[in-house]
C-alpha cells in the first residue's frame, strides 16, 4: 500500500459493551470495502481476534488493528476490547485515534462499558460517530437503542441514516444527509430506492434537526436560517464535517454487519464527513522525561519535525516485539535512526509495516496521521516517544486505571520458576494495565489486573505461549506487630565451654510509640558499662528478632529502645555475643510489652450509580470500613472510606454483583491499626498452623 497523505487518512477507535459487534463491523467493512474474503466472529476468521484465546473466548482480550482502503482513502481501524476486564485498552486507543467509532447493540441499547469508553473518549476530547448495530435481530429496536443514547449523554446525537424495516426485515436505510434510500444485496453493495412514504414524518423531523445543528456552528448560518427557515445544500455538507470534528454533533448509522445493510453508506460517509488527524489541534509534550517546564507543541504537519507516539506493543513468538505506533509529526522512511527521548536513546526503525491483524506489510516511508509498526526495536516500550533528535519531545504516556484484583503467582515447578520472569516480562510489554513485582515482607510474588479473567487469560497465555504453569491464590495481608506497654528487661549471652567463651550482657528500655514511627534506638549508656564498638551489636540483635515478629511471625514496628546499661568481659566479649544479648533482650521484652497485630488499612474511593449508593456504603461498613464522605463526580456518586486490606482482596466481585459492573474503586494505603482481639486470634492461629512462628532458636 501507496504512503497515503495526512488529509487522506481516517483513524478510528472503534468502542463500545462487549457483544456489541465491534470486531464483526470491522470485519465486514473490510469485506464491503473489496478487502477479501468475509471474516467472522463465530467461525474464528475474523481480522482482529487471530489470537487462540479471543477465538475461542470470541472476546477482544486488548487493542488489534486493520487498514482498508475505501474512495483513495485510508481508513485504519483500531477494534478495542469491551469487556469490563480489558476495557481500559481502549485508553491508548482512544488517545491516538481521531474519531470514535461508538458501537451500540440495537437490542440492548447503551450499555455499562459503552459509558465508560465513551468516557475515555471525553477525556481526549474525541469526535464520535455512533452505529447501532444488530437492527436484524429479534427485539432489535433503533427508536429506543437512540433514546437511551440521547439521555445517556450530553451531546447532539443525531441520526445519518435511519433504517427501512425492523428484525429480520431490516433490509434497506434512508441516508438522512443526502436524502437518499438504499437497499443492499448479499455483499452489502447499495442499490438507490425511493425513499419510502411510511415514516416520512421522522426522515423529515431527523432533517429539520440535522439543518438547525449546522445553523447552530455557525453565527452566520444561524441568521441565514432564521431568515429562509432553512440552508442551501452547499453550505450543509461542509459543516457537517466541521460539527463533527469540533464534537458539536455524533451523527448515528443503522447497520447490521451480520447481513451487511447500511455498511457501503457509513463507509461513505466516514470518508466524507470523517476527521482526518490535521483537524486537531497541535499536541503538546515536553522537552525532556521529566515532564516539567514548558510545554513544546507539534502539529499534524509534514512540515513538522518527525514524533511518533508508541501505543501498543506486541510480543509476537515469530516477528518478536512489534511497536505500534502513531506519527503525529513530519514523516518517516524506513532505515531511520531516531531519538527514544522517553528513554534518551538513539533506535534504528529498519523497515516499517502497516500492520493488519496478524499480517505486517512492508511500507518505504509514513506520512503524518497514519499508524505504522516496527519490529524489535531495542529499548523502545508502550508510551514512549520517538522523534527527530535534533528536536526533541517526549509526550504524556496513558495512565491507565489502577489494578483491581490481586493475586498471589506460584510457580507449580523450579523449572517453571526459572523461565515466569522472562515470560511475564513479556505479557507486561503487551500489557501495560498489568503490575507484577514482589512483596517485600511476604515475599510472594504478586499479579495485579483489572478482573479476574483478566488474571486468568495471563495464566493461560503464560502456559499456551510460554509453557510456564502457575497455581494463583489470594495474597497473604502484610499484617505488621507492635507493643502496647513499656518493659526494662535485661539480655544476657553467656556461653562457656572450654577455651574462649562468649559474654554479652545489656539493660533496656522498650516502649511503644506512635503509629508509623517506625523503629528508634536511644544510647543512654554513660561512661564504660558496654565500650562504644559492642553497642551498635545490640541495635542489630533486636532488629534481627523484631524482623521475626513477637506473636505470629510479621515485623514488629512503630517502638522505642533505650539502652541503659549492661556489662561485657574483657577476652570473651565480642560482637557475636552482644547481637545474641539484644535478641534475648527483645524476647524478654514481649513477655512483659504486650505485643498486638497491625492491619493495614486503605483509602478507598468507590465510584457507583448514585441509586445503589446506600447499598454500597452499607457493604462498606459490614467490611468494618469507615465512610469518610460522599460527592458527585458527573453522574457517578464517589464514596470515600477507610477499609481493612483483608476485607477489600474480594471487593471487585461485590461491586460488579451490586452496580451491575457500572462501578470501579481504587486505593491506597493509608495507615496500620490494631487488629481487633478475635481476628488477631484468628491470624495467630493461622501462622502457628502454617509454621511461620519460629520457635525461639537457642542463642548459645
Amino acid at each position: 500500500m501507496k504512503a497515503f497523505a495526512t488529509e487522506d487518512i481516517r483513524n478510528l477507535a472503534v468502542i463500545g459493551h462487549g457483544d456489541a459487534g465491534k470486531t464483526q463491523l470491522v470485519s465486514s467493512m473490510i469485506y464491503v470495502a473489496g478487502g477479501g474474503r468475509w471474516g467472522k466472529v463465530d467461525e474464528g476468521t475474523t481480522v482482529t481476534d487471530y489470537e487462540d484465546d479471543s477465538i475461542e473466548r470470541k472476546v477482544s482480550l486488548n487493542n488489534n488493528f486493520a487498514h482498508l482502503e475505501y474512495a483513495d482513502k485510508k481508513i485504519n481501524f483500531i477494534d478495542t476490547p469491551g469487556y469490563a476486564a480489558f476495557v481500559a485498552h481502549a485508553r491508548p486507543a482512544l488517545r491516538i485515534a481521531d474519531c470514535a467509532l461508538v458501537v451500540v447493540d440495537g437490542v440492548h441499547g447503551i450499555e455499562v462499558q459503552t459509558e465508560k469508553t465513551w468516557q475515555y473518549a471525553n477525556e481526549f476530547l474525541l469526535p464520535r460517530f455512533m452505529v447501532i448495530n444488530k437492527l436484524d435481530k429479534e427485539h432489535s429496536d433503533f427508536g429506543h437503542a437512540l433514546e437511551t443514547a440521547t439521555s445517556s449523554f450530553a451531546r447532539s446525537i443525531v441520526p445519518f441514516t435511519l433504517p427501512i424495516g425492523s428484525e429480520t426485515n431490516f433490509k434497506g436505510i434512508v441516508d438522512v444527509v443526502h436524502q437518499k434510500a438504499y437497499e443492499f444485496d448479499d455483499k452489502g453493495k447499495a442499490k438507490e430506492i425511493p425513499i419510502p412514504e411510511e415514516g416520512r414524518d421522522i426522515f423529515e423531523r431527523t432533517r429539520e434537526r440535522l439543518v438547525e445543528i449546522v445553523a447552530e456552528s455557525d453565527d452566520a448560518l444561524m441568521e441565514k436560517y432564521f431568515e429562509n427557515g432553512t440552508l442551501d445544500e452547499d453550505e450543509i455538507y461542509p459543516n457537517l464535517a466541521k460539527a463533527i470534528a469540533s464534537s458539536k454533533l455524533c451523527p448515528v448509522y443503522a447497520v447490521s454487519s451480520t447481513n451487511l445493510v447500511g455498511i457501503q453508506i457509513l463507509l461513505d460517509h466516514i470518508v466524507e464527513f470523517g476527521p482526518n488527524p490535521a483537524t486537531h489541534e497541535a499536541e503538546y509534550g515536553f522537552k525532556d522525561n521529566d515532564m516539567e517546564g514548558d510545554r513544546v507543541t507539534r502539529k499534524y504537519s509534514n512540515e513538522e519535525p518527525f514524533s511518533a507516539y508508541v501505543f501498543r506493543t506486541i510480543a509476537d513468538p515469530f516477528a518478536g516485539r512489534i511497536s505500534v505506533m502513531k506519527v503525529i509529526s513530519g514523516k518517516v522512511a524506513a532505515d531511520a535512526t531516531i531519538l527514544n527521548s522517553t528513554r534518551d536513546t538513539a533506535e534504528r526503525l529498519g523497515a516499517l509495516y502497516l500492520i493488519s491483524g496478524k499480517t505486517l506489510d512492508k511500507v518505504q516511508e509514513a506520512n503524518t496521521g497514519d499508524i505504522i509498526a516496527v519490529v524489535k526495536l531495542k529499548d523502545t516500550q508502550t508510551g514512549d516517544t520517538l522523534c527527530d533528535k535534533a528536536n526533541p519531545i517526549v509526550y504524556p504516556p496513558v495512565e491507565y486505571p489502577e489494578a483491581a484484583i490481586a493475586f498471589a503467582i506460584e510457580p507449580k515447578s523450579r523449572a517453571d520458576e526459572d523461565k515466569i520472569s522472562v515470560a511475564l516480562h513479556k505479557i507486561l510489554e503487551e500489557d501495560p494495565s498489568l503490575h507484577f513485582d514482589r512483596d517485600a515482607q511476604t515475599k510472594e510474588f504478586i499479579l495485579s489486573g483489572s478482573g479476574q479473567l483478566h488474571i486468568e487469560t495471563v495464566v493461560k497465555k503464560l502456559a499456551d505461549r510460554y509453557h510456564v504453569e502457575v497455581a494463583l491464590h489470594p495474597p497473604k495481608v502484610p499484617y505488621k506487630e507492635t507493643i502496647t506497654a513499656t518493659a526494662e528487661v535485661q539480655g544476657r549471652h553467656k556461653k562457656q565451654s572450654g577455651g574462649r567463651g562468649q559474654f554479652g550482657d545489656c539493660k533496656c528500655i522498650f516502649e511503644p510509640m506512635e503509629r508509623g514511627a517506625g523503629f528508634e534506638w536511644v544510647d543512654k549508656i554513660f561512661g564504660g558499662a558496654i565500650p562504644q564498638n559492642f553497642r551498635p551489636a545490640v541495635e542489630k540483635g533486636i532488629i534481627e528478632a523484631a524482623a521475626n515478629g513477637a506473636v505470629a511471625g510479621y515485623p514488629l514496628v512503630d517502638f522505642r529502645v533505650t539502652l541503659i546499661d549492661g556489662s561485657y568481659h574483657t577476652v570473651d566479649s565480642d560482637e557475636h555475643s552482644f547481637r545474641a544479648a539484644g535478641r534475648k533482650a527483645f524476647r524478654a521484652a514481649m513477655e512483659k510489652a504486650k505485643p498486638t497485630l497491625l492491619e493495614p488499612i486503605m483509602d478507598v474511593e468507590v465510584f457507583t450509580p448514585q441509586e445503589v449508593s446506600g447499598d454500597i456504603m452499607g457493604d462498606l461498613n459490614s467490611r468494618r470500613g469507615r465512610v469518610a464522605g460522599m460527592e458527585m463526580r458527573g453522574k457517578q456518586q464517589v464514596i470515600k472510606a477507610k477499609v481493612p486490606l483483608s476485607e477489600m482482596l474480594d471487593y471487585q466481585s461485590k461491586l460488579n454483583s451490586v452496580t451491575q459492573a457500572r462501578g470501579s474503586y481504587h486505593m491506597q494505603f493509608s495507615h496500620y491499626d490494631p487488629l481487633p482481639g478475635n481476628l488477631a486470634q484468628k491470624v495467630i492461629d493461622e501462622a502457628v498452623a502454617a509454621g511461620r512462628v519460629r520457635a525461639h532458636e537457642d542463642d548459645e
